[in-house]
């Protein structure tokens, strides 16, 4: 039954937690908690979230809507490895002993430290437009720089949006991915904390990235943060996720969402560079809608963690909508999986779908692509190509191709390749000949097997997947 619900206020929560020297964040940092929530996923933990953060009255009543379906709802028969996590054990909501800054300088030096070593602050300078950084179920920092002012557009924290715009809010939230849909949907829109909420005026083009990065800090805690765009007739923009965690002796759990809402005409580009460590358990659930010739393309990196599992979705509700997802999924190591995949609704005439997959095991990892295009009858004349590549870098490693197609419409074409490649010793030896170590000959492989959906993608994009990957195959990589 689990336990009843407890709340640590700061004078419990005075520990140190340690952070891996094998981390990314590579040190020892203090840790400094002002309420962590865990117990049993009931009402009463429910309500003392709401309680805890001062939200209106409908959002209440929306997570407690939220808490009835998941209560009805069977844990989905497809969802390997998640089982394992026991909800009731995780710290719900846990908010850090720091103030919502608006310049890093603003932060204390223990968490601007950290995201220096991850190079957000560089980045925001250099390259991006906006960015806002979530540390563990509270938005630390946001920035938001001239040419969103100009603009009009709208960018900030989802807790702040929730009762600054609550018309707005009330109108797409949870409309694109509803909590019915499944079992970790619905503890999402219960335990929600913390996000992102853009909204781009008609006809609004944000030419520099906007970029939201999830930190989660300590072990034995959820992080459930909620993304939501909302892009008027004829907009643009190209959103950036980053995530990352130190290496934890237990594991944490990640529910995250993202909802994207996408008008006539308009473009969205979202990418993610997925980097937990190797304690993380991440569940992420991501799907949008295109309205008439609107077009949306999502890129998946997904590197780290301990199990991923994702599936970016789009819903081509209007005539001549398009959708293009690119997905990159590196299992390494034993007991790591990586099922991921994408969904294409076809709903309205000439839609276009174009799936491509890349998916890497080695070291005993398993990688799993599981995807689905639905063409609808009345959806004429729509167009989809589906591509799974598969690369095995040991004999102890798995990979599998589990793509669905329902095509009710048979004006439709629709299309599927998908290859299994296995990694010869004579590859790594003939590196190792050159001076070239194991981590490093993996990790050009993998990068020479990627390089065709590298192109055509923005330059930061792959600088930093990349980098990413060196990481994931040298000894730090391995550590988590």
């Amino acid at each position: 039954m689990g336990e009843p619900v407890r709340v640590a206020r700061e004078r419990e929560l005075r520990e140190v937690i340690e952070l891996s020297e094998g981390s990314v964040l590579g040190r020892v940092m203090p840790y400094p908690k002002e309420i962590e929530i865990r117990g049993r996923i009931s009402r009463d933990l429910i309500e003392e979230i709401s309680r805890s953060k001062g939200e209106p009255e409908w959002m209440r009543l929306l997570r407690l809507k939220a808490l009835e379906t998941f209560e009805k709802l069977p844990a989905p028969n497809w969802l390997e490895g998640v089982e394992s996590v026991d909800l009731d054990e995780i710290a719900a909501y846990v908010r850090p002993k720091v103030e919502a800054a608006e310049s890093w300088d603003q932060l204390p030096d223990w968490l601007r430290d950290a995201y220096a070593k991850l190079g957000l602050p560089e980045a925001e300078a250099k390259v991006l437009s906006g960015l806002t950084a979530v540390f563990d179920s509270e938005n630390v920092i946001t920035r938001v720089k001239e040419e969103l002012k100009k603009k009009n557009v709208v960018f900030l924290s989802m807790d702040e949006a929730v009762k600054r715009y609550p018309d707005l809010v009330k109108e797409y939230f949870g409309r694109v991915f509803p909590m019915a849909d499944h079992k970790f949907a619905a503890l999402h829109y219960a335990l929600w904390s913390g996000g992102a909420f853009v909204y781009l005026p008609p006809g609004a083009k944000v030419i520099n990235p906007v970029e939201a990065f999830f930190l989660i800090g300590s072990e034995m805690e959820g992080q459930f943060e909620h993304t939501l765009i909302v892009a008027d007739e004829g907009s643009y923009i190209h959103f950036i996720e980053g995530c990352a965690a130190p290496v934890l002796k237990k594991f944490s759990f990640h529910d995250g969402m993202v909802e994207i809402y996408a008008k006539r005409r308009s473009e969205v580009h979202f990418t993610t560079i997925q980097n937990w460590s190797g304690s993380i358990v991440n569940f992420n659930n991501k799907r949008a809608i295109a309205e008439e010739e609107a077009s949306v393309e999502w890129v998946e990196g997904s590197i780290g963690s301990r199990i991923t599992l994702t599936y970016p979705t789009t819903v081509l509700k209007g005539p001549g909508a398009r959708t293009k997802n690119i997905s990159i999924g590196i299992a390494n190591g034993p007991g790591k999986i990586k099922d991921v995949g994408a969904k294409a609704i076809h709903a309205a005439p000439n839609t276009r779908s174009l799936i491509i997959s890349k998916s890497i095991s080695s070291g005993g990892g398993i990688a799993t692509y599981r995807g689905l295009v639905k063409v609808l009858r009345g959806a004429t004349n729509s167009l989809s190509h589906v591509q799974c590549d598969s690369l095995i870098l040991d004999k102890e490693s798995r990979a599998y191709t589990l793509p669905r197609n329902e095509v009710d419409e048979p004006t439709a074409e629709v299309t599927h390749e998908a290859t299994v490649g296995r990694l010869g010793e004579d590859q790594l030896f003939y590196l190792a000949s050159r001076g070239v170590k194991e981590g490093e000959a993996k990790a050009m492989i993998v990068s020479g097997f990627i390089r065709d959906v590298l192109r055509g993608l923005p330059l930061e994009t792959v600088s930093i997947l990349l980098k990413v990957i060196e990481l994931e195959f040298s000894e730090l990589g391995s550590v988590g």
